[in-house]
């Protein structure tokens, strides 16, 4: 086995570091509300597939199950992004 290339990887900008960043921070929101919107529409059209007989109510529970799962996962991370804003807020300097 050979390890190669050992040197310092290079430093970026300040300022492009904080860009990119908060972009993808906003890019990876946006990605994880939309995930979440589009289980909550899956989960309504399986509820109304079973009632017009078309769905089992086995898939209309899993539907249902991921929806409420994806959601929990997305409250949370908003209250911990929440709750560091705040932590941040209290800092002094």
């Amino acid at each position: 086995m050979r390890i190669e290339h050992l040197g310092q990887a290079p430093v970026q900008n300040e300022k492009n570091i904080k860009r990119t960043r908060a972009v993808d921070f906003g890019k990876a929101i946006k990605e994880a509300v939309s995930k979440v919107n589009r289980a909550q529409r899956q989960a309504n059209s399986s509820i109304i597939d079973l009632l017009h007989g078309k769905a089992d109510i086995p898939e209309t529970m899993i539907a249902l199950q991921k929806a409420d799962i994806s959601m929990r996962l997305l409250l949370t991370i908003r209250n911990k992004v929440i709750e560091a804003y705040r932590e941040i807020m209290r800092m002094q300097f």
